[in-house]
């Protein structure tokens, strides 16, 4: 009896050491050995602490030094398409030291037509710090393609399963794959999983939300690429074609838009407009914190008969107006919301405002244009497989995640009237205003162009915000915003309706004295 009962106990603690053992931390370099239904480890290495990762746009600056971390690369049902083309959800994940994981995983987001797997750092809209840095596991993908001739490649969509990856399949995916992988190295699964992303990531979280309600705890949308389709006419044709009817002809009459306006004009057009709206906030300070509260009219600003200085011809202000109202068809149905007027909208550059059209080329394809049916192009322009139009949220918001979005006033690529138009429709569906502002909150960013840039306070820590709202239960009425267009200052970024109002004393450069109202 003594020997059965002592073999049953060598049994037991047996059957532990092999749990105990299965439960165990894995090496770095143990995870090539991950076996995963469809999933390739092509790499799993050590990098060390101080890794710098290089611009990964011109002007950017460069992301680190990052702490020592396991990166793990892979691709996710790698397979031939269209034409022989190889393709396959490329991802990769970086692990932080199993003694600095918060315990937490965070997602970034994409931009343009994706097709490059970034640096899996969590940089963007996490503050001083990228998210590795601050104990996240953090994961990135190209999306299911490789891109060939840059960001805006879109050729990967010949093939239909590439497409379908694009468009909504492939963050779900790779966020599974990298749970899992995550689960083996630290032997636990992470307690809150975050998506962040701008642009097209924007989109992509919309997405999420959507479609995958309960993947992300958290999710951060920026200047999210809702309607493509629907923005590239109004910014790619309307705007053009407004602008052309009132531009300066070539010797061949042909329009030249980049001279719709010239310098003088485009100042005497911001100095009257912030002359209007600046100061509504209670400071002059070069930017406009309420541009829904903003009530210029560029009439004011027309010549009258017999003047030709300071004024703009009313042939070009009356263009001005119809452009940024936004396009309408032959019945006066909207299309697509108008755009603000904003201190950003005379900005030049890659992405230039939407006064200064032309300057770079970007828009050269449609200069030429007079005439647009709008009806047949926004018939053309809607695609259901890459839109975030559902606002059905009562799976998302009923089990506690949280959704915040932000975007640029200035943004000359997608109008923030319409994810804010997106945001407020959000009412209706789910028990109204109040009910939603219960789980999701809306930021507009005086001045930013898209994603960044522009006279404008850029930097900001959407992360911190949208952790503690899931963490903490503490919804963000307000984030701390600085920028490298106003050194040493700081303004509250409010949640939507609130603008940030100076307070009436104290320091105009400093977010303490600004209130949310």
């Amino acid at each position: 009896m003594k020997e059965s009962r002592f073999l049953i106990l060598l049994a037991a603690a047996a059957c532990s050491a092999v749990i105990a053992l299965g439960q165990s931390p894995s090496t770095c370099s143990s995870l090539t050995g991950v076996k995963l239904e469809g999933v390739e480890i092509t790499k799993a290495e050590l990098e060390p602490a101080g890794t710098t990762v290089p611009p990964p746009y011109p002007g950017a600056p460069s992301i680190g030094p990052l702490p020592a971390h396991c990166r793990v690369d892979g691709v996710i049902n790698r397979r031939k398409g269209v034409d022989g083309q190889e393709f396959g959800i490329g991802f990769a994940l970086a692990l932080p030291d199993p003694g600095a994981w918060n315990h937490d995983f965070m997602m970034q987001g994409g931009g343009g037509g994706n097709g490059i797997v970034a640096y899996p750092a969590g940089a963007n809209y996490s503050g001083d710090k990228p998210a590795l840095s601050r104990g996240f596991a953090v994961a990135s993908t190209d999306t299911g393609h490789k891109a060939k001739t840059g960001a805006f490649d879109f050729s990967f969509m010949r093939d239909q399963q590439a497409y379908l990856d694009f468009a909504f399949l492939a963050n779900a995916e790779v966020a599974g794959v990298a749970k899992k992988i995550i689960d083996r190295y630290y032997a636990k699964p992470p307690a809150y999983s975050y998506f962040v992303g701008c642009s097209t990531g924007g989109r992509e979280g919309m997405i999420l939300s959507q479609r995958y309600p309960t993947v992300f705890n958290g999710i951060v949308s920026g200047d999210p690429a809702m309607r493509t389709g629907l923005s590239n006419l109004a910014i790619a044709q309307w705007f053009p074609v407004a602008y052309n009817s009132a531009s300066p002809k070539d010797s061949s009459g042909k329009p030249q838009i980049d001279k719709f306006l010239s310098g003088d004009e485009r100042k005497l057009f911001m100095n009257s407009l912030m002359k209007q709206c600046d100061a509504k906030d209670g400071i002059a300070d070069g930017m406009i914190s309420d541009p829904l509260g903003c009530d210029f009219d560029p009439a004011a600003i027309a010549c009258k008969p017999g003047q030709n200085e300071d004024c703009i011809a009313p042939e070009k202000i009356a263009a001005i107006k119809k452009a940024f109202a936004g396009p309408k068809n032959a019945y006066g149905t909207q299309v697509y919301p108008g755009f603000l007027y904003d201190a950003g909208i005379t900005a030049e550059g890659f992405a230039p405002g939407l006064l200064a059209l032309g300057k770079n080329g970007l828009f050269g394809p449609y200069t030429t244009a007079t005439e647009l049916d709008v009806d047949k192009a926004a018939l053309h322009a809607s695609d259901p497989l890459v839109e975030p139009a559902s606002t059905n949220m009562s799976t998302f918001s009923a089990s506690g995640r949280k959704l915040i979005f932000f975007h640029g006033d200035s943004d000359p690529w997608f109008s923030p009237l319409d994810t804010l138009g997106y945001y407020k429709s959000l009412a209706e569906t789910n028990g109204g205003a109040d009910k939603v502002a219960e789980w999701s909150r809306m930021f507009l960013v005086p001045g930013m162009a898209h994603c960044g840039g522009g006279p404008s306070l850029d930097h900001f820590d959407m992360l911190s915000a949208v952790v503690d709202w899931v963490e903490k239960g503490t919804a963000p009425q307000s984030v701390i915003a600085t920028g490298k267009a106003f050194p040493d200052r700081s303004r509250p970024l409010c949640a939507y309706p609130s603008h940030a109002q100076y307070s009436g004393s104290g320091d105009t450069q400093d977010a303490n004295n600004f209130q949310c109202k």
